[in-house]
């Protein structure tokens, strides 16, 4: 039965370049479901990842009890001096959070872009944080330094740059990374000058805290959340960020699926009735065989065999074309927890290439089974006068 099959698996390969025209309708067909399905799977994989590398695990953010983002949260001075005195806080952060138009670069379009006030311990506290461009900000002056992905999505955000925030011009004297977080696509600026110009004299939007460990969070909220000074609630930055990432990430995953199943669906038909054409063209050599003596099964396996090739080839060309055309590509999407631009890498991963070959030989095996059930079934008599019976 080995030799059989090895024999017609053979056969069919070799007759396979009289039949390249449907060959190509399938693997065509089953690279554009493989790409756009990576594709589409990339970009909610790189916005998930992008939230997620903004969390750090011994770090917890404060917001205003009831408050789920930096926009809506307010916290008064006198709260955040209790904050930065709480036991088991190391560095303490005062931030205000504001949001400006920009330009969005190439566009011409307006979108919102953070702008985030400071002051010296907020560099401390982001690890990841390092000046790739020019220099920080200067205490005390109107200028400010551009997250990478900032830069690279708004218009005129250059070092050297004046820009117009609020009706006030700031220099724009650096650019920074901070380890590929959500932080990169912000605009940093001096604290005190910042609450000058946004009008915020009597308090701040958030307050972000280093911890001696980990393990400190859930009992440093339970602490906070009793005090009756404050009116606050305090989580873990990780906690807070995939809270910020869960609604969109699921979205755009059931939105790539749901186009991949009616991609899907057009590919196994094209594949069905290419491998019926193929059944076709090779029905005298198949009766052939089977008069010979050879078995229904090995007729079966070629179908099936050539089928699971051709998807095999489309899955790893649609696979490439993610790879090689999406992977690390920087986009822009509206980050709805934040009210503003977030710039994000699409990232192919190994996962999302396996998940995609795996869709690529499910459709061969929709697409080849029942052409090759059918052969396996073809009328020795009919077959031989030359057509299917």
């Amino acid at each position: 039965m080995l030799r059989q099959v090895t024999a017609v698996v053979r056969l069919s390969f070799g007759s396979l370049p009289k039949r390249l025209g449907g060959a190509c309708v399938i693997v065509v067909g089953i690279a554009g479901v493989t790409g756009v399905l990576i594709a589409l799977l990339a970009m909610a994989s790189g916005f998930d990842a992008t939230l997620g590398r903004t969390g750090d695990p011994n770090q917890a953010i404060v917001l205003r009890a009831g408050s789920d983002n930096e926009v809506s949260s307010q916290i008064s001075l006198a709260e955040a001096r209790v904050l930065g005195a709480l036991e088991g806080v190391t560095l303490a952060s005062e931030e205000l959070y504001a949001v400006a138009d920009m330009t969005v670069r190439g566009t011409g379009r307006e979108a919102n872009l953070v702008v985030r006030g400071i002051g010296p311990d907020a560099f401390e506290l982001r690890e990841a944080f390092r000046i790739v461009a020019g220099r920080p900000f200067e205490p005390g002056r109107a200028e400010l330094i551009a997250g990478r992905g900032a830069r690279a999505e708004f218009a005129g955000i250059e070092p050297g740059h004046a820009v117009r925030v609020r009706d006030q011009e700031w220099t724009v004297v650096g650019v920074f990374e901070a380890g590929g977080s959500a932080y990169e696509s912000e605009l940093w600026v001096d604290l005190p000058v910042a609450r000058s110009a946004f009008r915020r004299e009597g308090g701040i939007n958030a307050m972000r805290l280093r911890l001696d460990a980990p393990d400190q969070v859930d009992a440093l909220a339970e602490r906070v959340s009793n005090d009756p000074r404050l009116d606050v609630a305090l989580q873990s930055e990780r906690a807070y960020f995939a809270g910020q990432s869960g609604a969109l990430t699921r979205t755009l995953e059931l939105f790539g699926r749901a186009v991949t199943v009616i991609m899907a669906l057009g590919a196994a038909f094209a594949a069905v009735n290419s491998m019926h054409s193929a059944v076709v063209a090779r029905t005298t050599e198949i009766a052939t065989l089977k008069a010979l003596g050879f078995a229904e099964l090995p007729v079966v396996v070629s179908v099936l065999t050539e089928a699971l090739a051709l998807a095999l080839l489309g899955g790893v060309c649609g696979a490439g074309i993610a790879y090689f055309g999406f992977d690390g590509l920087t986009v822009s999407t509206l980050n709805a927890g934040a009210a503003s631009q977030l710039a994000f890498d699409f990232a192919v991963t190994q996962e999302l290439l396996y998940e995609g070959l795996a869709w690529a030989l499910a459709l061969g095996v929709a697409g080849g089974l029942l052409p090759a059930l059918r052969a396996a079934r073809l009328p020795i008599p009919a077959a031989l006068r030359g057509h299917d019976g």
